[in-house]
């Protein structure tokens, strides 16, 4: 086993780490993404694409893996710039730019996993996972919900998030998060405090973007990274409508 990984000894398998070294995975968004993609670096996931077209914000600091000196500069530049500097042999290909309906389709080629840490302000996302499932590339979606972490895994042969669409009403992250609670409150496991914070949410009069802390990016970025240890190494994951949760609450 390569000295790097040598502390992978045991939980990781010569084998295991071979594979995952030149597995071809692409993160679609570099919010929640920047940290995804840290853990999964060090973790032995070498060959990582990044796409996004936003600038680093100084509201970006309380969780996304940047710096002050990163403010205003490329995402993708800035986090390229991180991870070569943890493993300058990895391969990271980074796009500045956005997904659009027109060009996900050539991005997501050559690649067997993709993260869509998209922002759902558009048909994008729901676009990016129906492509994936046209060419067989499992789709991991991370929520970032403060305390907690949230992940679902969109397969070929599985449902999209398309199915908690409410009529009428384009689909958004809320969804999926009250979705979830449903889900776990129906088999025993209520998050009263969860609840809560959705509710608090929806009732603030300004439009503004969901609350996140830094403890869950971290938290959603190590499950995000062994479910892509698992699918790289043929193990069996959870797919929509079930999901990975968990919590420190």
């Amino acid at each position: 086993m390569d000295n790097r990984y040598s502390r992978n000894r045991i939980y990781i398998t010569p084998e295991e780490q071979s594979i995952i070294k030149e597995y071809p995975i692409l993160l679609g968004g570099s919010g929640i993404g920047s940290v995804i993609a840290e853990c999964a670096l060090r973790f032995g996931f070498e060959n990582i694409t990044i796409i996004d077209g936003d600038q680093v914000e100084l509201t970006n600091l309380n969780r996304q893996n940047y710096i002050e000196d990163d403010i205003a500069i490329s995402k993708t530049e800035a986090l390229q710039k991180r991870l070569l500097a943890i493993n300058k042999n990895a391969k990271i290909t980074v796009h500045s730019c956005f997904l659009t309906v027109e060009n996900v389709a050539d991005y997501l080629k050559n690649h067997k996993i993709a993260i869509n840490a998209l922002d759902f302000s558009s048909d994008v996302p729901l676009v990016f996972d129906a492509i994936c499932q046209e060419q067989n590339i499992l789709v991991l979606h991370p929520y970032n919900l403060g305390w907690a972490g949230l992940v679902s895994v969109i397969a070929p042969d599985s449902l999209s998030l398309s199915a908690l669409a409410k009529k009428g009403e384009p689909f958004n992250e809320v969804n999926m998060v009250e979705y979830a609670t449903s889900y776990l409150r129906f088999w025993g496991n209520p998050q009263d405090w969860l609840e809560e914070i959705i509710q608090k949410y929806k009732d603030e009069v300004e439009l503004l973007p969901p609350p996140q802390l830094a403890i869950a990016s971290w938290i959603v970025a190590a499950m995000c990274t062994q479910i892509l240890f698992d699918i790289a190494t043929g193990k069996e994951v959870k797919k929509f409508p079930e999901f990975y949760f968990s919590s420190i609450q």
